[in-house]
């Protein structure tokens, strides 16, 4: 610009970063060979403990077999590219053969082993996938479909061994697990990666509508992990003689990625349980001397109000982090009461970008993290504020939407454009339908929300999915859904109904049309009916207005 040339306007942009310094990445690496990089620091280390049965694998065991997979894979026809299902509870099969499945070149897509038949066969059916993973307890769920699409099942718990020659087999079209574990690791073929190439494709309703296909790179992965356990001070982690405790759900991302995978990056041992049963989880816990407990808000409430917790010794937890879902204050104070040895933090963070931002408490120098915030914003990655309104970004304690940019940020949706389109904007930045702040030491708070979705136990219900198949009921011509607030839950959908002229249907007939569709947390909770749905000229349903209406108590089941 010369020096006659006018002055050009320009508005502030206010973008936030980490407390600490920015690390070289080693992003042009793919996600398994991240993960066991430095696994000659610790091979003969247990790696993956089944809190079921005790059997423990070693980082050796672990390395070998996930190359045993990638073969086996190999043999049952998977190639480059091609998709699998997961549908299985919590269980060292499924780190198994989502790391076979990263070095064999092939896509991971997570289900919940509790969904129905149907919503199985749709993620199926969008992702293409060519061979489900899972245990003898789902496959009357998922064999008429595979049947008839030619998809092959292996299942991690079959009665009978393989056989060439088993007849029984070949009339069910389910293999057993050792098929892949049994293979020769020499066998798995070279596989040229890139770090934009996909490796996992888990499900998010986003912001809004129905569920997506999130598609996620080895680069995303593999920044997502970096930036939380690399580096000089990395958050969690510290010593490399961690145990870690993994009874969340691994087919959600915060499970897979700041859980397992990495885990299995920095040496720790992840300590698997199946299943989230309270005696059960603290006789494991004083066991293994768990030193890093990762929960939601609704396990932490059960572990301090139930009176099994005093028999154990749980002296072992430095760390408690939670995530999913808000924590309020009221139960951190709580944990710090019970726990006082127990260094405790929240996270942040969604499928689309993993952890967005999380304490520094855990850190070797810990900041201090005040009750009720976020943490700040995690290492190479940018955040920012910005209006509801003008789009314009924010400075500190102002609200607004939390955006974030950097090389953690989906690939985007599966088959879905448009819809990346709303969620990812032409300068890279993912919105992410939450309403939060940045205060003046850099801490980020949730306090409000912009999507739609309802968060039950920190699962996600997409009100649109559940809408859709309550208009598709013959007797009822409208419906919406909104969240309602519940101390176990956190939230519980709610459905308000129009009934179609002359109808008579019942609050208990639209319960249970409904929950032999879904898995038991989208069920509907109560059912109030009214003679209409509010909306926007544009149609869209002014769910903020049933809501108030909720909350205000103006409204009665019928």
């Amino acid at each position: 610009m010369s020096p006659s040339s006018p002055p050009q306007q320009q508005h502030e942009e206010f973008i936030f970063r980490s407390k600490l310094p920015d690390i070289e990445i080693p992003t042009h690496l793919p996600l398994h060979s991240y993960c066991f990089q430095n696994i000659s620091q610790f091979h003969n280390r247990p790696c993956l403990i089944n809190g079921e049965t005790g059997e423990i694998l070693t980082y050796s065991d672990v390395h070998l077999t996930v190359r045993k997979i990638a073969a086996g894979l190999n043999t049952l026809g998977i190639n480059q590219g091609d998709v699998i299902m997961l549908v299985l509870r919590n269980s060292p099969q499924f780190a198994l053969t989502f790391l076979g499945a990263s070095y064999r070149g092939a896509v991971i897509t997570t289900a919940n082993p509790f969904y129905t038949s149907s919503e199985l066969s749709k993620q199926a059916t969008a992702t293409k996938t060519k061979l489900i993973v899972t245990q003898s307890a789902y496959l009357n769920k998922i064999n008429d479909f595979a049947k008839f699409n030619n998809i092959k099942i292996v299942s991690i718990d079959s009665s009978s061994p393989p056989s060439p020659q088993s007849s029984s087999e070949e009339s069910t079209g389910v293999v057993d697990f050792s098929v892949l574990t049994n293979a020769d690791e020499n066998d798995a073929p070279e596989v040229k990666l890139t770090p934009n190439d996909i490796v996992a494709l888990p499900f998010s309703s986003g912001t809004s509508g129905l569920p997506k296909g999130v598609m996620l790179t080895h680069e995303n992965l593999v920044t997502t992990i970096s930036q939380l356990v690399d580096g000089e001070n990395p958050h969690q982690y510290t010593n490399g003689e961690d145990v870690l405790l993994c009874v969340l759900p691994m087919f959600h991302i915060y499970a897979l990625n700041s859980i397992l995978l990495c885990g299995i990056r920095c040496g720790a041992a992840v300590l698997i349980v199946e299943k989230f049963e309270i005696k059960t989880l603290l006789e494991l816990i004083e066991k293994y001397k768990v030193t890093v407990a990762s929960f939601v808000p609704p396990i932490v409430l059960a572990l301090v109000k139930s009176g099994e917790s005093n028999k154990y010794d749980l002296s072992s937890i430095r760390a408690m982090i939670t995530g999913a879902a808000p924590m309020g204050m009221e139960l951190e104070h709580a944990v710090k009461d019970r726990l006082p040895q127990t260094v405790l933090g929240q996270g942040y963070g969604m499928t689309e970008a993993g952890p967005l931002s999380i304490s520094l408490a855990f850190a070797k120098e810990p900041f201090k993290t005040k009750p009720g915030a976020c943490g700040t914003v995690v290492r190479n990655a940018e955040m920012k504020i910005v209006d509801t309104e003008t789009g314009a970004s924010l400075p500190r304690n102002k609200a607004g939407e939390i955006c974030i940019r950097g090389t953690k940020v989906m690939k985007g949706y599966l088959n879905d454009p448009e819809a990346t389109k709303r969620t990812i904007d032409k300068e890279g930045w993912l919105h992410t339908g939450d309403i939060g702040l940045i205060d003046n030491d850099d801490e980020l708070f949730i306090v409000d929300r912009l999507k739609e979705l309802i968060k039950y136990k920190g699962y996600q219900v997409a009100p649109a999915e559940l809408e859709a198949l309550l208009i598709s009921h013959p007797n009822i011509s409208d419906a919406a859904v909104v969240p309602l607030k519940d101390e176990v839950a956190g939230e519980v959908p709610v459905a308000f109904v129009v009934r179609s002229n002359g109808s008579k249907i019942s609050e208990d007939e639209i319960k249970q049309y409904i929950s032999q569709q879904v898995v038991f947390y989208k069920r509907i909770n109560r059912v109030y009916f009214t003679d209409t749905i509010p909306k926007a000229a544009s149609g869209k349903i002014l769910r903020k207005q049933l809501t108030a209406r909720l909350n205000e108590g103006l409204v009665v089941a019928t």
